[in-house]
C-alpha cells in the first residue's frame, strides 16, 4: 500500500456561531490536551470578513468527535490603525520557556494592493487561560528583505534558538496570479527579535505555480519535512525534506493528500498542519474556499 493520508472527515464549519464567527474555520492549529483530546484554534470571520482566532475541542478518532466551541475568541481585530486592525489570522502555537508564544497574521486592508500583512505575537503566561498581545506592533513587518509583505508564520526551537519559515511577496501584480508568493526562513535568539536570513526555502517549479503558504515543519530523527500549500488554479498541499532544517527538496509526489471526488473538500486542500498525538500521526487541513467549508482530520497510512 501507498504510503498516504486517510481522511477521516470534516470536524467543523461555523454557521453563524457568533457575530464575529459567521462563516470559515481556516488555518486550523492543533494543541494536543493528553490522550484523544485535542484543541484546534482556527481563523473565523465576522459578516464583514474581518478575521478573529477561536478555538474548538475535538476528539481524535474514526470518525473525529467535536466536543466543544469557544464562545469568545483567543484574538481578535487590532485598534483602527494598527496592522492587525482588519484581522487576525492563526500562525502557530510555540513553547519558549514555560510561556506559549501565539504568532499570527495580522492585516489591514489596502487600496493599491488587496492587503497588508504582519506577523503579530500574543503570549498565553503559565497558569493562565488567555493569550495577551505582546505589543501593538508586529515581530516581523516589511523589511528590506521583505518589501512587499509576509505571511504565515511557523516556529520551532531549535539547538540555536528558534526558526520561523514564512510567506513573502516578491511582487504584486496586476492579479492574483502575479503575486509570486514564496517561503522564506528567520532566525531569533528569543522567539521576539527576528532576523530574516533571505533564502527561499520553497520555490516556484513551472511557470503555473505562483503561490506558497502556511508552512509546517516537523522534525523525524535526521529528517526535516515540511508541508505547505501551493498554488496554480487551485491549492494542493505539497511536502519538502531537508537534513539540516536550511536546505529543502521538494517531494509533492509523497505528500498523500489530493482533493476528495466531492464534498467539502472536492476543489482544494490546503493549510495542513501535521502533528503527533495518541500514537499516532495526524493532519488537520482545510477544504475548498480556503476554510469557507471548515476544516477536517486525516490519519497517516504509512511510514514515517
Amino acid at each position: 500500500m501507498r504510503d498516504r493520508w486517510r481522511k477521516l472527515g470534516r470536524v467543523y464549519c461555523p454557521d453563524n456561531h457568533a457575530d464575529w464567527s459567521v462563516s470559515h474555520a481556516a488555518n486550523p492549529f492543533p494543541e494536543p490536551l493528553g490522550g484523544n483530546l485535542l484543541r484546534v484554534y482556527f481563523s473565523t470571520r465576522d459578516s464583514e470578513q474581518r478575521s478573529s482566532i477561536s478555538t474548538c475541542v475535538m476528539e481524535l478518532g474514526d470518525p473525529p468527535r467535536l466536543l466543544e466551541v469557544a464562545e469568545r475568541p483567543v484574538l481578535g481585530p487590532g485598534d483602527v490603525g494598527l496592522f492587525d486592525d482588519s484581522g487576525a489570522s492563526m500562525g502557530c502555537l510555540t513553547q519558549v520557556g514555560d510561556r506559549t508564544f501565539l504568532y499570527y497574521l495580522g492585516w489591514n486592508l489596502g487600496r493599491t494592493v488587496p492587503w497588508r500583512n504582519a506577523v503579530g505575537l500574543a503570549i498565553r503566561e503559565p497558569g493562565s487561560e488567555r493569550f495577551e498581545r505582546w505589543s501593538l506592533a508586529p515581530v516581523l513587518d516589511r523589511n528590506p528583505i521583505d518589501p512587499y509583505s509576509v505571511s504565515y508564520p511557523f516556529v520551532l526551537s531549535t539547538e540555536d534558538g528558534y526558526r520561523m519559515w514564512y510567506g513573502s511577496n516578491r511582487s504584486w501584480g496586476a492579479d492574483q496570479a502575479s503575486m509570486d508568493h514564496i517561503l522564506k526562513d528567520a532566525t531569533s535568539p528569543d522567539g521576539i527579535t527576528w532576523s530574516p536570513t533571505g533564502t527561499v526555502v520553497v520555490d516556484a517549479e513551472t511557470r503555473s505555480e505562483y503561490a506558497f503558504s502556511r508552512p509546517c515543519v516537523v522534525r523525524d530523527g535526521d529528517v526535516w519535512r515540511m508541508w505547505y500549500s501551493f498554488r496554480g488554479d487551485a491549492y494542493r498541499i505539497g511536502l519538502a525534506e531537508s537534513t539540516d532544517g536550511l536546505h529543502w527538496k521538494r517531494r509533492d509526489d509523497t505528500a498523500g493528500i489530493a482533493p476528495s471526488a466531492d464534498g467539502w473538500d472536492s476543489v482544494q486542500v490546503s493549510y495542513a498542519m501535521v502533528f503527533d498525538a495518541a500514537g499516532e500521526r495526524w493532519m488537520v487541513y482545510n477544504g475548498t474556499r480556503y476554510g469557507l467549508t471548515g476544516f477536517g482530520l486525516a490519519i497517516w497510512e504509512g511510514t514515517i
